[in-house]
C-alpha cells in the first residue's frame, strides 16, 4: 500500500514483501504500463535499479550474461527482463552460490515462465506475483475484501438504506476506462488514443521479443477480432478464415498474446462425471478498456448494443475476480461452465474441490433464480458446491432460489 495521492493502493505489496523476506528471486510480471516499475521504485527507492529497455544495458545482458549478473550490486531490480531471457540461467548460477533472500527483484512484461527460450528451470529459487492493471477496488482506494469475505462465508443477505439508484452509465464508463493508470488521467477520446498507441508499441517492441511471429501486425490483427469476440468460445478455424492464417499459426499467436497478457484464456470447467460438457476455452481481453477500444465501443452503447456491452462487462467481473485472488489466496483458480444443452455459468471459481459460480447480468432487477446454468453445476459439484452469485446493478444482497444462492450489486466487488 501506498499513502501518496500520486500512487494507487496495490494490495500485492504484501505479497512482495513476504516473498522478499524468505525467496532469493521474486518476479513481479504483468503487462507493460500496469504499474510494476512504479511499484518495485516506490517500495524499494535505494535499491539499484536496471531497466532492459536501456539499449546499454540490453546489448550487456545479450552479449555476456554471466559478466553482467557478476557485475550488478548484491541486491537489485532488473526491469523488463523479458527482453534478455540469457540472463535467467546466470541468475540461477549466482543464485546457487548464494541464497540470501531478496537478491533479485525481476519484473517483465510477458510471463517468463511461457517463454520459449526459458531452458534453465529457477524452480524452488524464484517466486512469480502478478501485478495486472488496476481492479476496481483498487482505483476506488479501497482495500479489495470481496473474495476473502467470500472465502470465510462473510456475503451474506443485506438490504441497503433507500438512496439514489445505482447509474447504469457509471458502470458502462468504467467498462470502457479499464485499469491501466495512464488512460485514467485523461478524457475518453484521449484514452481510446492511448490504447491505441499501447497496441501500437506492443507490437513493435515485444512481440517478436516472446515468439517466433513472423508478421508481428498479423497478432495485432487477431487482438482487434479477439476484443470484438470477447467472451466467446475461443474458435480456431473462424479466426483462421478471417486472418487468412493457417490454425497453427493462429494459435501460435494467441500463445503470444497471453504471455504478454493482453488475454486471458478462461479454461472449462469439468468432471469426469461431466461426459456433456463443452470443452472449448472461452477467450477475453484482459483490459475491459483495451477490448472497448478494440472493439469500437464508448459507454453511450450500453443501451444500443447491449449484448457486446454485456460481453464485456463479463470479461470485466473476470478481471476483478482474478486480480483480486493475486493478493488473496494464489490457490483460487477461475473458469468457465458450459454443456452440450447450452447451460453454462459465466465464471467458476475453485480452491481444490471447493467450487463457487459467478453469473454477471446487465440489469437492476435480478430476477429470483441464479439460472439453469447455475443450477446443473450445483449438481454436478454436490456438497463441494459453496455458492452462486448472481451479480447485477442494483443495490441490495437478495437471497435467491436454490441452495446458497445469492443476487450480489456489482459494487460490492470495489466497495465492500
Amino acid at each position: 500500500m501506498f499513502d501518496s495521492p500520486s500512487l494507487y493502493p496495490r494490495p500485492l505489496v504484501t505479497v512482495l514483501r513476504n516473498a522478499l523476506a524468505d525467496t532469493p528471486v521474486v518476479c513481479l510480471t504483468g503487462p507493460r504500463q500496469s504499474g510494476k516499475t512504479t511499484l518495485v521504485r516506490a517500495m524499494m527507492p535505494e535499491r539499484p535499479f536496471y531497466s532492459l529497455d536501456h539499449a546499454p544495458y540490453l546489448s550487456a545482458a545479450r552479449a555476456d550474461p554471466a559478466g553482467f549478473v557478476a557485475a550488478l550490486p548484491a541486491e537489485v531490480t532488473i526491469d523488463e527482463v523479458q527482453r534478455a531471457p540469457e540472463l535467467l540461467p546466470a541468475i540461477k548460477l549466482s543464485v546457487d552460490r548464494d541464497r540470501r533472500p531478496g537478491r533479485f527483484v525481476l519484473t517483465g512484461s510477458a510471463n517468463l515462465l511461457l517463454l520459449p527460450a526459458v531452458t534453465e528451470s529457477l524452480a524452488g529459487r524464484m517466486e512469480v506475483a502478478r501485478l495486472m492493471p488496476l481492479a476496481e477496488c483498487e482505483k476506488e482506494r479501497r482495500p479489495g475484501f470481496f473474495l476473502g469475505d467470500l472465502l470465510a462465508g462473510g456475503i451474506r443477505p443485506a438490504l441497503r438504506p433507500a438512496g439514489r439508484a445505482p447509474d447504469p452509465a457509471a458502470l458502462a464508463r468504467r467498462l470502457v476506462s479499464g485499469g491501466y493508470p495512464e488512460p485514467l488521467t485523461r478524457s475518453p477520446a484521449r484514452a481510446r488514443q492511448w490504447h491505441r498507441q499501447y497496441v501500437r508499441s506492443i507490437v513493435d517492441r515485444d512481440v517478436l521479443d516472446v515468439g517466433r511471429v513472423r508478421d508481428a501486425e498479423g497478432a495485432a490483427h487477431l487482438l482487434r477480432l479477439l476484443a470484438v469476440r470477447n467472451g466467446e468460445l475461443l474458435n480456431t478455424a473462424g479466426l483462421s478464415r478471417e486472418l487468412g492464417l493457417h490454425r497453427k499459426t493462429v494459435r501460435e499467436y494467441i500463445a503470444v498474446l497471453e504471455r504478454l497478457f493482453l488475454v486471458r484464456r478462461l479454461l472449462p470447467w469439468h468432471r469426469n462425471v461431466g461426459k456433456r460438457l463443452v470443452r472449448t476455452p472461452k477467450m477475453q481481453v484482459v483490459d475491459s478498456g483495451l477490448a472497448a477500444t478494440l472493439a469500437g465501443l464508448v459507454s453511450d452503447d450500453w443501451i444500443g448494443k447491449r449484448d457486446r456491452m454485456g460481453h464485456l462487462l463479463e470479461s470485466f467481473v473476470t478481471h476483478q475476480l482474478v486480480t483480486m485472488a493475486d493478493w488473496t489466496d494464489p490457490d483460487l483458480r477461475f473458469w468457465h461452465f458450459r454443456d452440450k444443452d447450452g447451460q453454462e455459468v459465466d465464471v467458476v471459481m475453485t480452491l481444490g474441490a471447493r467450487t463457487w459460480g459467478f453469473e454477471v447480468k446487465a440489469t437492476s432487477t435480478p430476477g429470483r433464480s441464479t439460472g439453469r446454468g447455475m443450477a446443473r453445476l450445483a449438481a454436478l459439484c454436490g456438497d463441494d458446491f459453496e455458492g452462486g452469485f448472481l451479480f447485477y446493478s442494483g443495490r441490495d444482497i437478495l437471497p435467491l432460489a436454490g441452495r446458497r444462492m445469492l443476487a450480489v450489486p456489482l459494487s460490492e466487488l470495489w466497495g465492500r
